[in-house]
């Protein structure tokens, strides 16, 4: 009996032995651990976009697709269930006047015609309360929005938007005035329903402030949001344009040169004071504003800057860095009897390139593009796309580093859109397009930041995990 236990013992001893032997050699052999690359968002060419121009009434469109567009694809011009235009060949400005009391105008393109898709909205008065000349470029619904300009006691503000998505929206708005935040956090949310629209006077919202930054976000769906500004006292009108998000680095082009008031505005959102430096860009190169080259910007508030003689009425950027984020603008006035305003904003570079839909240089009227290269030099191709007959040739722009370039665009005799391509080895381009027209009581104007185009999208990497499958 003892013999038998013992011999037990033994074979599970060797069997132990034999196992441990397997393990250390597997062990030893096995194939090094190989580090899987984290999955990217892939760039794809982009296959549907949405723009929403926020108030066409008895204002001119125009709509447009880059030309190089291969395949089937339509754009649809559609005012509240009713169709106004179909297009299906890009390289074809659409360009109408739409009939007063139009509701906002929802531009969707598919397929070929998708990519690169731009529209914006242009509209003159040369007489009244609303004496100006306004253009914004036709916005595509997104989850936040920030602009940035004069406040009710400055101006009759009014906030466009728009939910062109099939699903709901719940919005709410952030004031942020020369005093600080006048919204809270909690207030403020409301829903907007599939295709409904809806405009608030930003007075109802804050009543007081001279300047202010809004914020126009969605905890839910997406909206497009634009704000058109009516300066009191007859003191010119035109929409605000969309500015870059908040960022400790921002540039704003497209400041045009001539006489009048340049003002800055910065905002901060930060719960610190944050001390803002400020250089300017302009066709000389590298400009430090003597005795402006800090502003400092309260918490939570928006502080502005006097900046009319400060870069000598030249064409120019400005590029703001600072230790928190910040949202930034300039204000423009015209020259004249009766001043005339425009706005530009913070922007990002261009590096897939940008479309500006609607431009005029026929009769009296000027249109410019204002080009800064703020780190390399810059070099791109400029393409007129006219509504009707032969596009002219593409011209080369360089544009010197630390330098802003003004490019008068070619006189046409009816509207025309312009693309703007970086070429190879090009360095980071932003830019502006200013027009403008002399009439009786002084000149009118508008501004509108280049934004990138509308080429590409990211789509999120796929990762296999058990919570598809868990309920």
């Amino acid at each position: 009996m003892k013999s038998l236990i013992e011999n037990r013992f033994g074979l599970l001893v060797l069997v132990l032995v034999a196992l441990l032997a397997l393990y250390g050699v597997a062990f030893a052999t096995q194939p090094k651990a190989v580090a899987m690359p984290v999955p990217k968002a892939q760039k794809v060419p982009v296959a549907s976009v949405t723009a929403v121009c926020p108030d066409p009434g008895d204002t001119d469109v125009g709509v447009v697709t880059p030309p190089g567009g291969q395949g089937p694809g339509a754009t649809t011009l559609d005012a509240k269930g009713k169709t106004l235009a179909t297009l299906d060949t890009p390289g074809n400005l659409w360009h109408e006047k739409i009939p007063a009391k139009s509701p906002p105008l929802v531009v969707t393109a598919t397929g070929s015609m998708a990519a690169g898709l731009e529209a914006a909205q242009t509209r003159e008065e040369t007489a009244g309360a609303q004496r100006g000349l306004a253009g914004v470029r036709c916005a595509e619904p997104v989850a936040s929005t920030w602009l940035i300009g004069p406040g009710p006691s400055a101006a009759d503000v009014t906030l466009h938007l728009t939910n062109a998505d099939l699903a709901p929206a719940i919005v709410e708005i952030m004031v942020y005035s020369g005093e600080g935040p006048v919204v809270g956090d909690s207030g403020g949310a409301f829903t907007i329903k599939p295709g409904e629209s809806r405009t608030i006077d930003v007075r109802d919202l804050a009543s007081s402030p001279l300047v202010m930054a809004v914020e126009v976000r969605t905890s839910s769906g997406r909206v497009t949001a634009a704000a058109r500004a009516v300066m009191n006292n007859g003191r010119g009108v035109d929409w605000l344009p969309v500015s870059a998000p908040p960022a400790t680095r921002v540039v704003v082009p497209g400041i045009p040169g001539g006489g009048g008031k340049r003002e800055l505005l910065v905002a901060s959102i930060s719960e610190a004071d944050t001390l803002v430096e400020v250089k300017a860009l302009t066709p000389d190169g590298t400009y430090a504003l003597k005795g402006r080259e800090l502003v400092e910007v309260p918490a939570g508030s928006v502080a502005t800057l006097d900046l009319s003689s400060g870069i000598g009425g030249q064409p120019s950027a400005l590029v703001l860095t600072s230790d928190t984020p910040i949202v930034a603008g300039v204000s423009v006035t015209g020259t004249g009897a009766r001043s005339e305003v425009a706005f530009t904003a913070g922007a990002t570079p261009i590096d897939l390139g940008s479309v500006v839909a609607d431009n005029r240089t026929g009769g009296k009227k000027s249109s410019r593009l204002l080009l800064t290269a703020p780190e390399a030099a810059g070099k791109v191709n400029v393409q007129v796309v006219p509504r009707k007959g032969e596009a002219p040739p593409p011209v080369e722009v360089n544009i010197a580093a630390s330098r802003t370039r003004e490019i008068k665009l070619p006189k046409m005799g009816d509207a025309f859109s312009v693309v703007v391509l970086p070429l190879p080895g090009s360095g980071p381009v932003y830019g502006g397009r200013v027009m403008d027209e002399p009439v009786k009581g002084g000149l009118v104007l508008t501004a509108q930041p280049l934004a990138p185009a509308r080429l590409w999208a990211l789509v999120p990497p796929i990762t296999e995990s058990v919570a598809t499958v868990l309920p």
